[in-house]
């Protein structure tokens, strides 16, 4: 119901545009990034990335690590409360824990952006030079979803149409504001200002901010999520990102357009083998290519068929090990197939499977100290 009163009808001289920043338009030139062209999805990604095998891969390559997700923030309560505990109660919180950490580490959605083509609902040119600038006028009711809302403008011609997704939102922020969400575009995701932010390496922040500021669909969020990823990739910061909600979108951008060399070479030598592996069967899924190596279906049917252990021992089995060499041989042949850092990787196989053969020794030798076989 559109309520046609002083409090229910917006009167907007609006003629222009006036939205004050378009990201869209620096992106692809203000040299912020290192590209010369910004990167977006040449198709629709949801069909591919609310697939429960993606899923799955995504929340593992994630890492759930509980001492960066609860860490200390800069918020207004930072207290520690101190209880003393029987262990069933220790281990009853620690699964508390691990639920709110899982909930803390829920992913953006990954959507196409949105189409705006605001419907016509009537023209009468017997309205034509009635005023000389447009009119809106604005649905207030109570309780109705934003995106539901009724928005319509008159023309200066006399045409009655839908508006734009962008004076939609505007409006929406107007009478029912959201907490955190600015009805002009925050100049932190200007070119110079988000280049000085994304320089000193607050992605976190950036991201989160773009979460509240903009819609999974709307180009502005592509846009800046777009950015920091490339901008993570170029300085081979993912360890910022790990453990928080958008390591996972991260990880399936930089699949989608082929660019995981840094990461992998990031995996590797961080020990995290089984990242590594997941990161390759995404590859292959959003691809559609294949690893030609003895054993790969098994060990896709073992990644998504185990969880990793959330709290990994310092010491390793025998099995354990030639686990690892299974992911590592896997890995070094989609190297050898689909990679562009050749090179790189290699030297970080190599260097890794030396030192997993060193310690494959120190282990066999310390349980024959100890008298086991």
């Amino acid at each position: 119901m559109i309520k046609l009163s002083l409090n229910g009808v917006l009167l907007s001289a609006a003629t222009k545009n006036t939205h004050p920043f378009c990201a869209a338009r620096w992106f692809c030139s203000s040299g912020a990034s290192s590209h010369t062209s910004f990167l977006s999805y040449d198709k629709d990604p949801a069909p591919a990335f609310i697939r429960k095998d993606v899923q799955k891969l995504l929340r593992s390559m994630t890492r759930l690590e509980l001492d960066k997700i609860f860490r200390k923030r800069a918020v207004r309560d930072n207290s520690i409360e101190y209880r003393f505990m029987t262990d069933e109660q220790l281990r009853q919180e620690v699964k508390k824990s691990i639920g709110r950490a899982e909930k803390l580490l829920q992913m953006p959605p990954i959507v196409a952006v949105m189409k705006d083509n605001p419907k016509v609902i009537s023209r009468d040119p017997a309205l034509t030079g009635f005023s000389d600038t447009k009119m809106v006028f604005t649905d207030i009711t109570f309780g109705v979803p934003n995106d539901k809302r009724t928005i319509v403008e008159r023309l200066t011609d006399g045409t009655l149409q839908e508006v734009s997704y962008e004076t939609k939102k505007r409006l929406n922020q107007i009478y029912f504001p959201l907490e955190g969400r600015k009805i002009r575009t925050p100049q932190m995701f200007e070119g110079t200002q988000l280049k000085k932010i994304l320089d000193s390496g607050e992605y976190e922040f950036v991201l989160n901010r773009a979460c509240v500021q903009y819609e999974p669909f709307e180009k502005e969020y592509h846009d800046v999520t777009g950015t920091v990823y490339q901008h993570v990739n170029d300085n081979k910061s993912f360890d910022v990102l790990r453990s928080t909600r958008h390591f996972g979108p991260m990880c399936f951008f930089l699949a989608w357009h082929r660019l995981v060399d840094d990461l992998l070479l990031d995996m590797i030598k961080r020990d995290y083998l089984r990242n590594a592996t997941e990161l390759v069967f995404l590859y292959c899924t959003l691809h559609g290519v294949s690893v030609n190596t003895e054993g790969s279906e098994q060990l896709q049917q073992y990644i998504l068929n185990t969880e990793a252990p959330i709290i990994e021992s310092a010491e390793r089995t025998a099995q354990e090990f030639e686990q690892n060499e299974k992911f590592l041989s896997f890995v070094e042949q989609f190297v050898l197939e689909h990679c562009i850092k050749k090179v790189q990787l290699n030297l970080a196989i190599a260097a890794y499977r030396e030192m997993a053969n060193e310690r494959l020794k120190l282990a066999e030798g310390i349980r024959k100290m100890h008298g086991e076989r």
